[in-house]
């Protein structure tokens, strides 16, 4: 297997054409190093030297996170992500071995959808976020709040008003105007009165994270378009247990950069496929979990689109069935 310093630099010119023989090769790599995931595959009875395609490969559901140390090969964290949770629920801890190589990676895909982050100012409305620790959100968006270098830019607890001043004052800047938030804040933010701000991309990070009753993805765009005076609303596709985002232009359908890919799952067969077109259970490739796990089931449903964009559609009911009772040791 390579080093993480060569595998870095293949990832940053994997393409459609590569993706599959790399990816292959790195769930090799990780079924023999990572003791999670060798541990998983002896359950199900996969040999995985029997794997041969993407289709072939087993995914390790997200709960895992939450009982273990996912990690391949032995080394420090430098950090450690975790997940929100709600009261009363386990939270998802992600060991991350480089701080920085995920500061960058999430800058270079971040770039690739929406041009240079210094031709940004960028306004982040993440309270939830902010008021505990280990959120990767933050720590991706406090680097993308620096790179900018606008003394604009920053972020915002509860101080709304303020939010709005900056707004209104950043509406013919000579840069482009970020507003990223947590969708239960912007609609605090919309609920003040309407805003035009026509200019700016308006970002939501989706949840509501126990403080509102959850909304339907059309229902909350168009609550926003309306009062914030813009076509549509951005979403950021990110995960505590995943190091790479995708990003929506507007009406929920994502992209992804060329380092991940959506393998979608039946709802009662995690190991079905399901044919585009159709719901099923999101499985992440995502290669830049190369010290983790870089095969995730995830516990949200979707639907693929033209292209390899898709949609997300909500949870799975039985999300923790399908992997929270299968404790490897």
């Amino acid at each position: 297997m390579h080093t993480f310093k060569s595998f870095e630099e293949i990832l940053y010119t994997v393409n459609a054409a590569t993706f599959a023989d790399i990816a292959l090769e790195l769930f090799h790599h990780q079924a023999e190093n990572n003791r999670v995931y060798n541990a998983y595959l002896k359950y199900l009875k996969v040999n995985p030297a029997t794997i041969s395609s993407l289709e072939q490969i087993p995914f390790l559901p997200v709960s895992f996170f939450k009982s273990h140390e996912v990690v391949t090969g032995k080394w420090q964290p430098e950090a450690t992500f975790t997940s929100s949770g709600t009261t009363g629920t386990s939270t998802s801890r992600h060991l991350v071995q480089s701080l920085s190589f995920y500061q960058r990676h999430s800058e270079r895909l971040f770039e690739g959808f929406f041009g240079p982050l210094n031709q940004f100012h960028i306004l982040a409305l993440l309270p939830s976020y902010l008021e505990r620790e280990g959120s990767s959100l933050i720590y991706m968006v406090d680097y993308f709040i620096k790179q900018s270098k606008s003394e604009y830019s920053g972020f915002y607890l509860h101080n709304l008003d303020a939010l709005v001043k900056q707004l209104e004052l950043l509406q013919n800047s000579d840069r482009k105007v970020l507003l990223l938030g947590v969708s239960f804040a912007l609609l605090d933010l919309a609920e003040k009165g309407q805003i035009d701000i026509r200019n700016c991309v308006v970002m939501e990070t989706g949840g509501m994270k126990g403080r509102r009753k959850e909304l339907i993805r059309e229902e909350l765009h168009a609550i926003l378009t309306k009062q914030f005076n813009v076509p549509v609303i951005h979403s950021e596709y990110g995960m505590t247990e995943l190091l790479s985002q995708g990003y929506s232009f507007g009406n929920g359908v994502f992209r992804l950069p060329e380092s991940m890919k959506i393998v979608l799952k039946d709802v009662n067969d995690p190991f079905a496929a399901v044919k585009s077109g159709k719901t099923g259970v999101i499985n992440v490739i995502d290669l830049a979990n190369y010290y983790s796990c870089a095969f995730i089931e995830t516990q949200d449903l979707g639907r693929m689109r033209e292209e390899g964009s898709f949609e997300i559609l909500g949870r799975a009911d039985n999300s923790d069935a399908r992997g929270c009772n299968l404790l490897v040791g």
